[in-house]
């Protein structure tokens, strides 16, 4: 019988860390239960379909379906049945449950530096935008706005955040540059828990501050609202919270 195969592994290969040694099931939990340890998810919340979860986490249906329900085995959610039903922050969720948590603790740095790498990309946008943007675009930046402001919840103000700024990225002309920031963003997008829709509505207010600096042709003041724009998420992600 032929000797079988052993599959050769790579002693030099850096070891997985932070989220990155996470399965997507794990990361759904952790975003969740992070976000009621921090007080961002309130007791009796109601959360968002779990389509538009799994939409706003960049992960399955069934990956969001299995991290509830282990959520609400854990104490941390609740599940409520009938018509008005639904998944519900528990009235006394537990904390400090959900073990997979410590790798976000773990990522702060490498979500600092992406933070960082967005602020160079977002100002240099803003300043392109404000010079080349067709006036047919920002007119649909202008209607983005407007649906953000009617965003239901925080999956929904997600999905709408990111068509704006890739819009955005796509008014410059420059194609080249659309796939480097379109990866930036969503290597950050990865560490954002739900946050409390009246705040993100909030955000949106330098949206619109935004779309009036291109209008009018003003790159440094678009410049000046696209860096506080980002550089806030230094204080206000999980990484200035916790």
């Amino acid at each position: 019988m032929p000797p079988v195969p052993r599959k050769r592994v790579d002693l030099t290969a850096p070891a997985l860390a932070g989220i990155r040694r996470l399965s997507a099931l794990d990361t759904v939990r952790a975003r969740i239960a992070l976000a009621v340890d921090l007080g961002l998810l309130k007791p009796g919340e109601r959360l968002p379909p779990n389509a538009d979860i799994a939409a706003a986490l960049d992960v399955s249906d069934i990956t969001v379906r299995r991290a509830l329900v282990s959520l609400c085995e854990d104490g941390v959610l609740r599940r409520v049945r009938g018509r008005t039903g639904g998944t519900l922050v528990a009235d006394e969720p537990a904390r400090g449950i959900v073990s997979a948590i410590a790798a976000y603790r773990e990522s702060t740095g490498e979500v600092h530096r992406l933070i960082d790498h967005r602020v160079v990309l977002e100002c240099g946008l803003a300043h392109l935008a404000a010079l080349t943007a067709p006036d047919d675009r920002i007119g649909a930046l202008a209607d983005v706005v407007a649906q953000l402001d009617e965003a239901k919840d925080w999956a929904d103000f997600h999905a709408l955040d990111q068509r704006f700024h890739l819009l955005v990225a796509e008014t410059i002309g420059l194609a080249g540059a659309v796939p480097e920031y379109r990866r930036v963003l969503h290597d950050l997008y990865q560490y954002y828990l739900p946050y409390p829709v009246e705040y993100l509505r909030e955000s949106n207010e330098e949206h619109r501050e935004l779309v009036g600096s291109l209008r009018a042709r003003d790159p440094r003041a678009a410049v000046d609202v696209a860096r506080r724009h980002v550089e806030v998420l230094h204080r206000t992600m999980f990484v200035g919270l916790v």
